[in-house]
C-alpha cells in the first residue's frame, strides 16, 4: 500500500489573503462585463431619441391618398431632395431611410433597408430593432402610419437606420472612464489588504516570539490580555495545556523522588550487608551462620529492589496510553484462577487460606470484556498480593468473579480478613508510595496505585469496603478485613469490537 504523502503546511496569512483577493479578482471581470452592458444602454439612449425624431419627421412628410371604388391608395413623400440630403449628413455614421406604401411597394429612400419580420403594429407606435444594411450593423427606428381602410392594403411604413460608430465610440469612452481608474484602484486595494492583514496578524507573530523565547522549564501561563479577542481562546487552551503539563511534570518529579528514596533503602542494605560480610572474611572469621545471615539479608534486599523495579515497570505500562489502542477479549475467569494458583505457595508459607469463587474455566460469561489481558492480570496480582501482605497468619483471602446475567458488567472482588482500611484512608491508599499508618508490612506502596491506573485505563469502577461488620470481626478476634470491588463494563455477545478510546489525563 502506497504511503500517503505528508500534508503540505499551510500559511494562515496566505490562506486569508487568497480568500480575500480571489473574490475580488473574480468579481473584477464581472464588473467589466456589467459596465460594458450599462455603457451600451447609456450610449443608445440619446442616439435612439435622435433616430426616433428623424423617423417622426419623415412620417409627417408622408401623404396618403385613399383610393376610391376600384382605385388603389396612393402614398408619396413630400420631402425635397435637399432635405433628404440634410437627413443623411453625418460625419461618423451613415443614415438610411425608407418609405413603403399601402401595398408594401417602395416609395422613397433606400431599397436595401430590410423590412421588419413582425406584423404591422398600432399607428404611430415607434419601435426599434438591430439589423444589418450592406453587411453593416445598424440601429433601426420604424413606425407604421394609419391604415387606408381599403381591403387588401397594409399601413404605410417609415424606417430610419443608422450605423453604430458614434454609439460604439461613446460606449468605449464610458468604459474607459470607469475601467481605467479600476486598474489603479485594484492594485492599491490589494496592497491595502496585504498591509491590513499583515498588521492584523502581527499579534500572532508576537505571541510566537514570546513562546519561542521561553525557557524549556517555564510553564507559567501566557498573558491573555495582550492578545486579540479571537486569539484569546487559543491562548487559554495553551495555558490549560501548560497547567496540565506542569501538574504532570510535578507528579513525575515527585514520583521519581519517592522511587529513588524507596530504592535507596534496599540498595543501602545490600551495600551494608556486603561490606559486613567482606569485613568478616577479611578478619578471618569463618562463622557460617553469620555469613548465611548476611547472605539472607542481601537476598532479601535484592528481592525488595527487584520487586520495586517490577512495580515501577508495571506502573509505566499502566500509564502507557498507546497500548489502549490494542484492546482484545479478556478472559478474566482464567486470569483470576491462574493468579490464585500462582500465589498458593506464598499463601501456604504464611498459613493463609487462599481461594477462588466464581465461574469455572472455559465457562463463557454473558458478555465480552474488552481490554489488555496483561494489565488485567497485573491488576488481579496486585490486589491478591496486597491482601496476602496485610492478612495475618491463619486468615483467609478470597478472589471472586461475579457474572452479570444481563451481560452489562463483570465484577471482580478480592476479600481478606486483615485489619481493613479506615474510611479516611480509602482514597489515600491509591496514591503512589502511600502506606497505611500503624502497619509494619514490607512493601513499596505502589500496588494499589497500579490497580487504580489499570482500572481507569479500562473505564472500570473500583471501591473499598469492610469485608464484614467490625462488631462481628471483633467477636471473632479478627479485623474487619478489606473488600476490593472492581466493576468492568462489558459488551453483549456478538457485538463488534468498538474502537477503544484513550482517556485523557
Amino acid at each position: 500500500m502506497q504511503a500517503l504523502a505528508p500534508r503540505e503546511q499551510r500559511s494562515l496569512f496566505g490562506e486569508i489573503l487568497d480568500w480575500m483577493l480571489a473574490p475580488l479578482l473574480l468579481l473584477w471581470p464581472m464588473s467589466v462585463a456589467l459596465t460594458w452592458l450599462a455603457a451600451q444602454s447609456i450610449a443608445n439612449r440619446p442616439f435612439d431619441r435622435d433616430l426616433a425624431e428623424m423617423a417622426r419627421t419623415i412620417a409627417r412628410q408622408v401623404v396618403v391618398e385613399p383610393g376610391g371604388p376600384g382605385r388603389l391608395s396612393q402614398v408619396r413623400l413630400r420631402l425635397p431632395e435637399v432635405a433628404a440630403e440634410v437627413l443623411r449628413a453625418d460625419d461618423s455614421d451613415r443614415v438610411f431611410f425608407q418609405v413603403l406604401g399601402a401595398r408594401g411597394e417602395f416609395v422613397a429612400g433606400d431599397r436595401s433597408l430590410p423590412v421588419p419580420d413582425e406584423p404591422p403594429g398600432p399607428a404611430q407606435d415607434l419601435r426599434y430593432r438591430d439589423d444589418e444594411v450592406q453587411s453593416d450593423a445598424v440601429r433601426v427606428a420604424y413606425v407604421w402610419l394609419a391604415a387606408t381602410g381599403v381591403p387588401g392594403e397594409v399601413p404605410p411604413l417609415v424606417q430610419v437606420a443608422e450605423t453604430l460608430d458614434k454609439r460604439s465610440h461613446l460606449a468605449t469612452e464610458i468604459i474607459k472612464g470607469v475601467i481605467v481608474p479600476q486598474f489603479v484602484v485594484l492594485p492599491l486595494a490589494v496592497l491595502l489588504v496585504w498591509f491590513a492583514l499583515a498588521r492584523g496578524i502581527k499579534p500572532l507573530n508576537e505571541l510566537q516570539q514570546r513562546i519561542r523565547r521561553r525557557e524549556s522549564h517555564d510553564l507559567s501561563p501566557l498573558e491573555e490580555r495582550d492578545v486579540p479577542e479571537e486569539v484569546a481562546p487559543l491562548v487559554g487552551s495553551i495555558n490549560d495545556l501548560l497547567a496540565r503539563l506542569d501538574r504532570s511534570m510535578s507528579t513525575q518529579k515527585h514520583f521519581l523522588a519517592d522511587a529513588a528514596h524507596q530504592l535507596k533503602t534496599p540498595l543501602a542494605g545490600l551495600r551494608m550487608q556486603a561490606e559486613l560480610a567482606q569485613r568478616e572474611i577479611d578478619a578471618g572469621e569463618q562463622d557460617p551462620k553469620a555469613l548465611k545471615r548476611s547472605l539472607q539479608q542481601i537476598a532479601h534486599a535484592s528481592q525488595r529492589a527487584a520487586h520495586m523495579v517490577n512495580q515501577l515497570l508495571a506502573m509505566a505500562r499502566a500509564e502507557d496510553k498507546e497500548g489502549a489502542r490494542q484492546q482484545q477479549d479478556v478472559d478474566i475467569v482464567r486470569l483470576a484462577r491462574e493468579t490464585v494458583r500462582d500465589f498458593v505457595p506464598k499463601a501456604m508459607d504464611k498459613r493463609i487460606d487462599l481461594g477462588y469463587e466464581g465461574p469455572e474455566d472455559r465457562q463463557a460469561l454473558h458478555g465480552r470484556l474488552l481490554g489488555e489481558p496483561l494489565l488485567v492480570r497485573e491488576l488481579i496480582r496486585n490486589l491478591v498480593d496486597n491482601a496476602l501482605q496485610y492478612t495475618p497468619s491463619g486468615g483467609s483471602v478470597t478472589v471472586r468473579v461475579v457474572d452479570d446475567p444481563f451481560g452489562q458488567v463483570v465484577v471482580l472482588q478480592v476479600e481478606d480478613t486483615g485489619p481493613g482500611i479506615p474510611e479516611a484512608e480509602r482514597e489515600l491508599v491509591f496514591r503512589p508510595f502511600y502506606r497505611s499508618l500503624g502497619t509494619d508490612v514490607d512493601g513499596s506502596g505502589l500496588g494499589l496505585a497500579i490497580v487504580q491506573e489499570i482500572a481507569q485505563r479500562h473505564q472500570a469502577e473500583i471501591s473499598i469496603a469492610n469485608a464484614r461488620p467490625r462488631a462481628q470481626a471483633a467477636a471473632q478476634g479478627q479485623g474487619p478485613g478489606a473488600l476490593f470491588t472492581v466493576r468492568f463494563a462489558m459488551l453483549p455477545r456478538g457485538d463488534a469490537t468498538p474502537a477503544p478510546a484513550v482517556a485523557e489525563e
